[in-house]
């Protein structure tokens, strides 16, 4: 079949050695495309974002999509954006919970006597109640690790490097230093030699019930798309009946947990409402983009996190 002539134009700041125009073949995988415009411009692939000047839609980086299907014929003008510096998800991820992961273990151990110089001298053991906080924690980021390593499919590979501060401030800040100094203080709730023990059990089993169901939601969503494609699928299982997003229902309910067995600690709460907020927003965009992606195929939810609210 005979090559097709793509126009090229950079769009924003231009692009040096960017050709003005390269040869394809329609039956080329689009993936062919950003590997030719990076090699000549001397940029990573995944710093691209290439664009169809007739109606500004995007040419996917992918080896499941030709060049025909992107709807790039010959004499197609396409637009080159140079996204800047990029860095993976899987590494953003792993940064991200590698603070709230280390930092509570770190409060309650060595820097105990640092940070809570304040309070008198000598100060007390921690209390049961605090170590199983900071085990709940610690299980909980250690299996958010392993998800990120071994269990998910992202959709892009990369995002703009500067974004790792703003990603790792949430988990840091709120999961990391507000969780572990306020519930591991000596005079928080959790302190007490004596802790309500149906607070306890009851956020113990929540949270042992709501990680697992949240593990099982994620292997369902990693197999409804194929290694090294951009494809999706309709999820069904566990949860997946009762709103768009259980895993994120399974999160928060994990989360409770934690709050239940802190004593009903406050930064455990804030914490629960910041990410709540901003999953709830994730969860009614994923209903959006199912609803138009699979039309009648797709069984609509009336609720896309929390059932019966929301």
């Amino acid at each position: 079949m005979a090559s097709v002539t793509l126009k090229v134009e950079s769009r924003g700041k231009p692009i040096k050695a960017l050709p003005k125009e390269i040869q394809v073949s329609p039956d080329a995988f689009a993936q062919e495309v950003y590997s030719r415009l990076a090699t000549a411009s001397k940029f990573d692939i995944h710093r691209l974002r290439i664009t169809k000047s007739s109606d500004r839609g995007v040419v996917p980086n992918a080896k499941d999509t030709t060049v025909n299907d992107a709807g790039l014929q010959d004499q197609s003008v396409i637009q080159v954006k140079d996204l800047g510096p990029q860095i993976g998800w899987r590494t953003v991820f792993i940064i991200e919970y590698l603070g709230p992961l280390l930092i509570p273990a770190l409060f309650l151990f060595p820097l105990r006597q640092n940070i809570y110089y304040n309070f008198d001298q000598p100060l007390p053991n921690p209390s049961d109640s605090q170590l199983l906080v900071c085990a709940l924690l610690s299980v909980h980021f250690l299996k958010r690790e392993f998800e990120t390593i071994f269990i998910h499919r992202f959709s892009n590979a990369t995002m703009p490097a500067r974004n790792i501060f703003k990603n790792s401030a949430h988990y840091w800040l709120l999961a990391g230093f507000n969780i572990a100094y306020w519930v591991f203080r000596p005079d928080a709730a959790a302190a007490t030699d004596s802790p309500n023990e149906n607070l306890v059990y009851a956020g113990l089993g929540l949270f042992v019930f709501s990680e697992l169901a949240n593990l099982n939601a994620h292997l369902v969503l990693r197999n409804l798309r194929r290694a090294g494609t951009t494809e999706r699928g309709i999820p069904s299982g566990f949860g997946f009946g009762l709103v768009t997003c259980p895993n994120y229902l399974f999160e928060i309910l994990a989360w409770v947990g934690v709050y239940l067995v802190s004593g009903l600690s406050w930064s455990v709460l804030f914490f629960i409402a910041v990410g709540g907020g901003q999953m709830a927003i994730w969860a009614a965009k994923k209903e959006r983009r199912y609803r138009k992606e699979f039309g009648d195929k797709y069984k609509r939810k009336s609720f896309v996190m929390v059932p019966g609210i929301f």
